[in-house]
């Protein structure tokens, strides 16, 4: 398998995105993710822009990576400035990084506008900065900056753009879309070009953005045509539209391609690098993502659920435990008998072929009211349990009372008053909170942690409301989603009704029956090569 490099610039271009900020500690920690994902090479900035690049490069000092070599990002000497005189080329010597990648111009239309400098003098500005580098014994990348909007313009310039980066001892030249305006037969044209240029003796790199949404598959295209080097962030994080998604772009060159980039319990780590990425920087885990998203491997229509357990190759591209991912079932009103069953033993509930299709008209009947469980597995499995006669109630309720009282110094207070039935035994509770729902929760643990304390554990963490039918106005059915967690597992539960706190207490109840319930083992990731070929297992929605 031909060798193909990954080169991640999160920490500099990836944080030129809207709203991009990390600490230089946090910085640390992706460098340390991304060397156990395998990436070869990890960009972590300009030594010289701002005092928390130079404080990330004085700590990355003391972190010993074990696959990754660390790159310092830069620019050609100024104009008129001799290269051992720039003062950001000589902390780029200082620094400890020991490859610097330099980018510099090659299109006029930047020698015009920008640098102000005559073709000549920028060909001697790439020569002038990559032999000052190399000879203070760092390796040197060379960017080429708008590179194809150059070749479109005049290659033979661009070309020779290259051609000084190699002659000064560049070990790479990559070819960047800057401005994303590249489509992929452009870049598989040029970079077939540059690669018959410049000899096997070169290494081509390719840096692409997502201005046309092409990045990922311009970054493909370059590899088909000679490109032995893919620049690229995680999650495609960067600015204006992003970068290439080295998320998506990994597990297609080894898994789709062929070629070998990382180990494959290196890349089983995919999913989880994303995740921890995007929660570094305080996002929530796009869904929807290639191959790591919770979506990624789910299945909602019953015939492709039945295709997925007879072959799971019918509906599915790729084996999601290759990429630390878990296939998933959704239940929905087009589930067939297939997808409730195999939601159910994925919840550990043995349902017979009776009960099976007593829960799929069940489901179908309560989704035409409105319920939504998707993204409520709690509810479902507890659905399961009421047809296979497994559901053993958490109490009987007897009623509930909720009171809100907004007074003239603009003050509001809620107070709940429940009464119920556990164990033969009738408990009423009374309990004030912040709103109708904080008060009957605290008003329903109070009466049940006392024989049963280990749902005080339980701590609600979302809550979401939708109107369903919005043309009745206030008097529209409200759809109230909840997401529960015990410190280790999440789950969902749904409410539905025309009253928002009648379906906000049955979101609230199941949530807890839920947990009172007997657990189903959790499902691991397979841990061996031998593994990962064995189908995903089916995960329940959380």
């Amino acid at each position: 398998m031909t060798q193909l490099k990954l080169y991640d610039t999160t920490l500099r271009d990836g944080m030129q995105g809207q709203g991009m900020s990390l600490s230089a500690a946090e910085k640390v920690r992706v460098v340390q993710a991304l060397d156990r994902l395998g990436v070869h090479y990890i960009e972590a900035g300009f030594p010289s822009s701002n005092p928390k690049e130079a404080e990330l490069f004085r700590l990355l000092a003391g972190v010993d990576l074990s696959n990754a070599q660390t790159c310092a990002f830069g620019m050609t000497r100024r104009r008129g400035v001799a290269a051992e005189d720039d003062p950001a080329l000589q902390d780029l010597v200082a620094c400890l990084a020991p490859v610097c990648t330099l980018v510099g111009k090659t299109w006029a239309l930047h020698l015009d506008k920008v640098t102000k400098v005559s073709p000549e003098e920028n060909l001697g500005m790439i020569t002038d900065s990559i032999c000052f580098l190399r000879a203070e014994g760092k390796r040197v990348v060379y960017d080429a900056e708008h590179f194809f909007d150059a070749w479109r313009e005049d290659s033979a310039y661009a070309l020779d753009c290259l051609r000084a980066a190699v002659a000064a001892g560049a070990e790479n030249v990559t070819l960047c879309d800057t401005n994303g305006s590249s489509l992929p037969s452009q870049v598989a044209e040029a970079t077939a070009a540059v690669v018959g240029a410049l000899g096997d003796r070169t290494e081509v790199g390719i840096h692409t953005h997502n201005d046309a949404e092409c990045a990922v598959a311009n970054s493909l295209a370059a590899v088909d045509d000679g490109a032995r080097l893919v620049q690229g962030t995680i999650n495609g994080f960067g600015e204006r539209c992003g970068n290439a998604n080295l998320v998506s772009i990994l597990p297609a060159l080894q898994l789709k391609m062929g070629y070998d980039c990382v180990p494959p319990d290196r890349l089983r780590r995919l999913t989880e690098t994303s995740h921890f990425v995007d929660e570094l920087c305080n996002l929530p885990p796009d869904p929807d993502r290639p191959y790591v998203g919770r979506n990624a491997f789910a299945h909602k229509g019953g015939m492709h659920v039945a295709g997925v357990k007879a072959d799971a190759r019918t509906f599915e591209h790729t084996d999601p435990g290759l990429v630390g991912n878990s296939r998933d079932v959704l239940i929905s009103e087009l589930s067939g008998k297939g997808s409730v069953v195999s939601r159910a033993e994925g919840a550990g509930i043995d349902l017979d072929a009776d009960a099976a299709k007593r829960a799929v008209e069940r489901l179908k009947e309560r989704e035409h009211r409105g319920y939504l469980y998707e993204a409520a597995d709690a509810s479902f499995a507890l659905l399961l349990r009421r047809e296979t006669g497994q559901y053993e109630p958490l109490f009987r309720l007897e009623g509930f009372r909720v009171i809100t009282e907004k007074r003239a110094d603009g003050k509001v207070e809620t107070e709940a008053t429940i009464k119920i039935w556990v164990d033969g035994r009738r408990y009423v509770r009374t309990a004030e909170g912040n709103g109708p729902v904080n008060a009957l929760d605290r008003a329903l643990r109070d009466a049940i942690t006392e024989l049963h304390p280990h749902l005080a554990e339980i701590e609600l963490v979302n809550y979401k409301v939708r109107i369903l039918d919005a043309h009745h106005g206030t008097g529209a059915v409200t759809r109230v989603l909840l997401d529960s967690s015990d410190g280790q597992e999440s789950w969902g539960s749904i409410g539905v009704s025309e009253n928002i706190i009648e379906a906000s207490w049955e979101a609230l109840v199941d949530s807890l029956e839920y947990a009172f319930q007997p657990r189903r083992p959790p499902v691991t990731p397979p841990s061996s090569e031998a593994e990962a070929r064995e189908p995903a297992p089916v995960r329940p929605r959380a």
